[in-house]
């Protein structure tokens, strides 16, 4: 057997709005893909806060991920994640708990420490919370773990409140990642651990295997759970594989760039005038982006399960064409049936 036949395969989808469509379908989208990967056996779907940004049309994970969990019947489903410095955990323990307790056992909490978004944005999300520009995530966490365990200082003011439902525990925490801190505070916690390859610029065996080495057992995690979440394109051949992912490479071009349009389509990412600087960092940001037909995926895959010792692979497939992308997560679910050559 393959490591990958062994690993739960997962989704992320940041209903990424299409230059060829809408807000509002975007976001059907993601719940028309999420019944797609409820039926084909993914493990868990997960959804994303971003703010001020053309190309993502939802900055609600949590009512995201009611819907999908309102309109699947097996599937997990939660954020990847909510961005704790925008809120009160008080309102996020409330919302997951709430969560937590209509549809038990399929819910996720997983929270990241970056604003997701510019600058004056998250000024606009924070300013009536805290007048402090530091980084309090961690407070924030201490708080959150706190409006769930209930084990306040005994002079904190804060011990005597009630989250409801009070008889609904929060669900599993996740920590989200780009660099090492997060992977060392997951481990030094006791949680499980995703990072995000796709767009991370620190070393990937770095934040994956350290985390291994440094997990704590807790009440919450007994064993380290390290999920790696990648881009990937399939399609039946290569080659309409990298017609597909034209989309993607235009998309991560303008990002580097500052803009945030729409997703392109893959006939308008063919029709760019692309300078040689351009195509030199498409080719480089290829190392973050499995694209290709099964077997070039499946091969993509058992390497950086090999090297990263992940536990689970969670799948981003940022094309616009919601057949193609339903498609790509058939081909790659199906490399866990396919027979291993001799």
């Amino acid at each position: 057997m393959t490591r990958l036949s062994r690993v739960p395969l997962s989704v992320l989808d940041l209903s990424f709005v299409a230059s060829n469509g809408t807000g509002p379908q975007a976001l059907r989208d993601t719940i028309e893909l999420a019944r797609h990967v409820d039926a084909l056996g993914y493990e868990r779907i997960w959804v994303a806060e971003h703010h001020n940004l053309p190309s993502v049309a939802s900055g609600a994970p949590d009512i995201m991920a009611g819907q999908i969990l309102a309109a699947t019947g097996r599937i997990r489903a939660g954020s990847g994640g909510v961005m704790l410095p925008n809120h009160s955990p008080l309102m996020v323990a409330e919302r997951f708990k709430v969560l937590e307790g209509l549809y038990p056992g399929r819910v996720d909490l997983g929270l990241g420490r970056a604003p997701g978004t510019d600058h004056l944005t998250s000024h606009a999300l924070r300013r009536r919370q805290d007048l402090d520009p530091g980084d309090d995530f961690l407070d924030r966490l201490r708080e959150l773990m706190a409006w769930d365990t209930g084990q306040w200082p005994a002079d904190h003011p804060y011990r005597n409140i009630k989250v409801m439902p009070v008889d609904v525990k929060l669900p599993p925490l996740w920590l989200l990642g780009s660099s090492g801190y997060s992977a060392r505070l997951s481990a030094q916690i006791g949680v499980g651990f995703a990072y995000a390859h796709h767009f991370a610029q620190h070393d990937v065996l770095d934040a994956m295997l350290s985390y291994r080495a440094a997990f704590q057992p807790s009440d919450r995690l007994a064993q380290p759970h390290a999920i790696l979440a990648l881009a990937v394109v399939c399609a039946p051949t290569d080659d309409e594989a990298e017609w597909l992912a034209g989309s993607v490479d235009l998309a991560h071009l303008r990002r580097a760039r500052g803009g945030h349009d729409p997703i392109p389509t893959p006939e308008e990412a063919a029709a760019y005038p692309y300078s040689e600087a351009d195509r030199v960092f498409i080719r480089r940001n290829r190392e973050k982006v499995l694209v290709g037909g099964p077997e070039k995926v499946a091969e993509g895959l058992e390497r950086f399960l090999d090297t990263t010792l992940a536990d689970e692979l969670m799948i981003a497939t940022a094309i616009p064409d919601l057949a193609a992308r339903k498609r790509s997560f058939e081909l790659v679910k199906a490399l866990q049936a396919a027979p291993v050559e001799a």
